[in-house]
């Protein structure tokens, strides 16, 4: 995470893997990042906003000036060009990323369950048994 260039906000419960980039654009493009979002493996989110309950798979890719709503899965690899906008409930892939389909209600509770698991796992590490 390199915010040297524009500001990075950080919702609660944000959960950033091994190898992900997040970064910004210089004096234009900060990057924004909501409540319950998990960014997965060598991911890169650069200069974009991303609003609440969004996974984002291992190796996507997001850039300058992105917006994603709310209830969001962009898929493994997924490259989310430049100005573009995820609406809400759906999953995007390929490259670039386009809307494959709705989040069924079983997908809609993996943003809730996996942001809390990172917090159950955050906490074994405070505190061993």
């Amino acid at each position: 995470m390199r915010g040297d260039v524009h500001s990075i906000i950080l919702g609660d419960r944000v959960n950033v893997q091994d190898g992900a980039i997040i970064h910004c654009t210089y004096q234009k493009s900060p990057t924004k990042i909501g409540n319950d979002v998990s960014i997965a493996h060598n991911a890169i989110v650069h200069g974009c906003t991303l609003h609440n309950r969004i996974l984002v798979g291992m190796g996507a890719i997001i850039m300058d000036n992105a917006v994603v709503e709310d209830e969001v899965i962009i898929a493994a690899g997924a490259v989310v060009l430049a100005n573009s906008h995820l609406e809400s409930g759906f999953i995007y892939a390929g490259a670039p990323a386009k809307k494959i389909k709705a989040i069924s209600a079983e997908q809609a509770e993996i943003f809730l369950r996996t942001s809390h698991n990172y917090m159950m796992y955050a906490e074994w590490y405070n505190n061993p048994e």
